[in-house]
């Protein structure tokens, strides 16, 4: 293979091979299928390698990003590695799920007269790369043990970070899970087709390699409380997540067929009730409605399809343009074959007899002025309802902080929404507690919640040394 240090800028982006949409409707098998290192090394080569870095102003976790693109560039692939893993403690998962296009590659200079560079395609081949060649990367170097302890609650992307960055610098870090396996919101939350569970493994025997423990089916706020980790250990990171779901406020919605999104993937993901044999059940409707526009949307109503629906519906209360779903994601839908019934709002679930859903009544929305977030308020249309036969009603509007943990901790300061207030480096208003992820934002991204966990990481290891 030909390797050039010239840019090549007037190449076209690379596109990212897919299973057939056909085919993959039918199987939880990974949509995208990885480029090859041909066409990695070809993409690697549009890069500029920009001086000012503007993408990695873009990534909430600094990774260099420039640095493992020319390594790749240039047919390193194992230079590349030991870049991208020093810097990101989940390389493998972000290539897959983390939104590039408002972030990293929405920084690229390529971007501004045409497309940007492929990063987080690159970020996913050499991460997997690194998976399949564990003996040709460069050994980490042994750091001294300073004997000091931490506690992280909660073993997902802000926990298993901040407990990678403490571990690389000789901290004894001990994990608390609540569910009985490991990963948080990348397991029970992101469906196989989107992410495998084996990469989920593998980066987490990478933390037990470290010396990271990890401790399963513990409950902070039921089974040990936060002042008991607080005693037992120097420092204490709380990335619980925000597991508890909105509810829609409207009728019929205890009716038997309605789930929140968290339960119905939960059941799909960590507990495989897709499979003929799972132990847990899960409905298999016909017409499935999904109720929301996120990402954790677009994962409930393809898990649907994928369960057998013969309608699998996103019913969002604003237009496609207000999404905030990743645009890969809604285009795979579409391919799928997912209905999208727009600028509609779910008033009532309706029941037969036996208490089971049969249908939902909606509401005609247009759109309005815009709101706090920026996109325009949906206002109903006077007189324009409508009813969908429906068997199965997904609620995926969103979640908010479980308060299991912060119940218990009476001088812990949270917010009108029930969030962990933390500062810019995670400390909390208790001594020694630090906090990340959705239990601080509300329900964000994987990339987010793994750039509160290396801050804070640095903010503990700072404390820890005084």
């Amino acid at each position: 293979m030909k390797f050039s240090m010239e840019p090549q800028v007037k190449m076209a982006r690379v596109r990212m091979p897919e299973q057939d949409p056909q085919v993959r409707r039918c199987n939880f098998k990974e949509v995208n299928l990885g480029l090859s290192e041909a066409e990695a090394v070809q993409e690697a080569q549009r890069c500029l390698g920009c001086k000012t870095r503007p993408c990695v102003a873009g990534c909430p976790v600094r990774v260099r990003i420039p640095e493992f693109i020319t390594a790749l560039a240039c047919g390193n692939v194992a230079q590349a590695a030991h870049i991208l893993l020093a810097d990101n403690s989940l390389p493998a998962v972000c290539g897959r799920v983390c939104p590039q296009e408002e972030q990293c590659e929405a920084k690229c200079v390529l971007g501004k007269k045409g497309e940007p560079v492929a990063i987080g395609y690159l970020e996913r081949f050499v991460a997997d790369w690194a998976m399949r060649h564990p003996d040709l990367l460069e050994p980490e170097t042994a750091v001294a043990p300073t004997g000091k302890t931490v506690a992280v609650v909660g073993c997902g992307p802000a926990g298993i970070t901040v407990s990678k960055e403490l571990a690389c610098k000789g901290h004894d870090v001990t994990i608390f899970e609540a569910l009985h396996d490991t990963g948080g919101v990348l397991r029970y939350g992101i469906p196989e087709f989107r992410l495998p569970k084996q990469i989920v493994d593998i980066e987490v025997q990478r933390l037990r390699h470290m010396g990271v423990s990890i401790e399963c089916n513990v409950i902070v706020g039921k089974t040990v409380s936060l002042e008991e980790l607080q005693t037992g250990y120097d420092a204490v990171f709380i990335g619980n997540g925000a597991g508890l779901p909105t509810m829609l406020g409207i009728p019929g919605e205890n009716l038997k067929g309605v789930y929140s999104a968290n339960e119905y993937l939960t059941r799909v993901n960590l507990m495989a009730a897709w499979r003929d044999d799972a132990a847990t059940p899960i409905m298999r409707g016909k017409r499935v409605m999904v109720i929301g526009g996120g990402n954790t949307a677009m994962d409930a109503v393809r898990t649907g399809a994928r369960l057998g629906a013969e309608r699998s519906i996103i019913v969002y209360r604003r237009s496609e343009a207000e999404m905030p779903a990743r645009v890969e994601e809604i285009h795979h839908a579409k391919q799928e074959g997912i209905e999208f019934i727009l600028l509609t709002a779910p008033l009532e679930i309706i029941g037969d007899a036996s208490g089971w859903v049969k249908g939902v009544r909606c509401q005609k929305m247009k759109l309005g002025e815009p709101d706090a977030s920026g996109r325009r308020r949906p206002v109903p249309v006077a007189g324009q309802t409508f009813e969908l036969a429906v068997d199965v009603v997904v609620n995926a509007v969103g979640t908010q902080a479980n308060p299991l943990l912060t119940a218990t901790a009476s001088q812990l300061e949270l917010n009108k929404w029930g969030n962990i207030v933390a500062d810019d480096s995670g400390a909390t208003s208790l001594q020694g507690v630090f906090a990340g992820g959705d239990i601080v934002r509300g329900g964000a991204t994987v990339i987010l919640a793994m750039g509160d966990g290396k801050r804070s990481a640095a903010a503990i290891d700072d404390y820890l040394r005084r």
